[in-house]
């Protein structure tokens, strides 16, 4: 069969959306393009099956809805994957309504954490032919497509209908073994695209990898992919380090993040890193990863260091330990800045991701994450961060809390953003605007500032230093009152 991947383009004046493999939608002002892993290793898959596959990101590519269009009828694909998301899915259904206009026999199956929280809803409200449920969505194409091709009963998480009626097969299982997967297609999947617009990267090009799915802590009430991953499942050291000698081998790549939720710790971790210093790659690339604060020892962040890792994003979320004892986040505020040094010691890069708009949070409390990331910053124990508003997506605990409470200001979909706060807070939508880009600028402090200059070394650190000044100027439109 003729399998088509694709991403249609969703231009917008808020900016370029980053769909692809995210945990957290946004509209950038500054574009960043983040590597879609599981769609790619979907596309791989279907390939190793023996169907035509055109990999066909709009949004990356910057498509004009009408080329889209034109590729699609070009290529006239029998099965359309797209993976969606709670803010861009009406848009969703509107494309489906236009595309099966164009194509009517070709089956269009939608993806990802918000049909897989309401799968009735999109089969309700668009014309679309399937629906994939749970985190394994690659896997589960794979088998919906031999379905299809055989005649035979489709797999466990499918949601469709059969002349007009709605089916499901039951609930999606997450069973299948990450190590026997076959390494992800590159070319087929035009990784290039995603290796310069990053600000994960300091070295480029660079690319992505997954060690697993989705986090080993998994029980953040506010996180989408707890619905699409509810089981923490890893792949050895030797699998991951294998995948990277293949990418080191045959491409120029110069720093690899890996996007699992959580990096794997402990034993698993220390037999990464010393593969990776004994096959000689912490010679050849960079690495990064997430982690949480509060978990890893010295020990661990030396071999780390050793094994080059340079950047390392951790989930700060707030600064009240109320709050992070609500949204069940594991570590502490207070373990951050005791991981931070550590980390730093170690001569790793460490980033930071704070929300605000809880709806039990006051101005003042918020504003001490402003006042924690600024202190971090001074003291030389951060280097980046990001700061987002907090959205409950459909299927995440935080959501039906909020439902439970009367918490949400809407259930517009498109409202779900991040451009406005979709919860009630005790502050007003300025103040938790003006708050989210304090958290931005609260590098501005001499002694941070004096360190960065300092620590030129290359045209790579200037380089690196100049994209991110314009991507905090992007993020500072982002997050403009309105």
């Amino acid at each position: 069969m003729k399998v088509m991947i694709g991403y249609p383009p969703l231009p917008s004046p808020k900016g370029i959306p980053l769909l692809s493999q995210n945990r957290q939608f946004q509209w950038f002002n500054k574009p960043t393009f983040v590597y879609p892993m599981i769609p790619a290793s979907a596309a791989t898959l279907a390939a190793r099956d023996g169907h035509e596959v055109f990999w066909a990101d709009g949004i990356a590519e910057r498509w004009t809805p009408e080329e889209f269009e034109q590729r699609f009828l070009a290529f006239r694909p029998d099965v359309l994957l797209m993976e969606t998301k709670t803010p861009v899915i009406k848009r969703h259904w509107e494309i489906i309504r236009r595309l099966k206009t164009l194509h009517p026999d070709g089956r269009i199956i939608l993806c990802g954490d918000h049909v897989t929280a309401l799968p009735a809803e999109s089969l309700q409200k668009s014309p679309v032919d399937f629906i994939l449920t749970g985190g394994d969505f690659d896997v589960l194409l794979r088998d919906t497509l031999r379905a299809i091709e055989r005649h035979t009963d489709y797999p466990r998480g499918v949601w469709g209908r059969v002349k007009g009626t709605v089916f499901n097969t039951g609930a999606f299982r997450l069973d299948a073994d990450l190590n026997a997967l076959p390494f992800i297609d590159r070319d087929l999947t035009r990784w290039r695209l995603y290796s310069e617009q990053n600000g994960n990267f300091k070295y480029t090009p660079g690319t992505y990898t997954m060690a697993g799915r989705d986090c080993w802590w998994g029980r953040c009430a506010f996180c989408s992919w707890t619905t699409l991953y509810n089981r923490w499942r890893v792949r050895t050291p030797e699998s991951l380090l294998d995948e990277i000698g293949q990418l080191l081998d045959r491409y120029p790549v110069r720093e690899i993040f890996d996007d699992s939720g959580c990096f794997p710790a402990g034993k698993w971790l220390r037999a990464f890193c010393e593969g990776v210093v004994a096959r000689g790659y912490h010679q050849r690339v960079t690495l990064g990863c997430n982690m949480i604060p509060g978990v890893l020892d010295q020990e661990h962040y030396d071999w780390m260091g050793r094994a080059n890792f340079r950047f390392v994003l951790f989930g700060l979320e707030s600064a009240s330990e109320e709050t992070l004892a609500r949204i069940r986040k594991c570590g502490k505020a207070a373990d951050l800045a005791r991981s931070m040094s550590m980390a730093k010691k170690a001569g790793l890069e460490p980033h930071v991701t704070c929300m605000v708009g809880y709806p039990w949070e006051t101005s003042e409390q918020a504003r001490r994450t402003v006042q924690l990331t600024r202190s971090l910053f001074d003291r030389g124990l951060i280097d980046t961060l990001q700061a987002t508003i907090v959205i409950p997506y459909p299927g995440t605990p935080l959501f039906e809390e909020c439902r439970k409470n009367g918490w949400l200001k809407t259930e517009d979909w498109d409202r779900y953003d991040m451009r406005e706060p979709v919860m009630k807070t005790a502050m007003t939508d300025r103040e938790l605007m003006s708050i989210t880009r304090s958290v931005y600028t609260s590098f501005l402090t001499p002694r941070f500032l004096w360190r960065k200059l300092r620590s030129i070394r290359s045209w790579a650190d200037v380089r690196f230093y100049w994209r991110a000044a314009l991507r905090v100027i992007g993020h500072l439109l982002d997050f403009q009152a309105r």
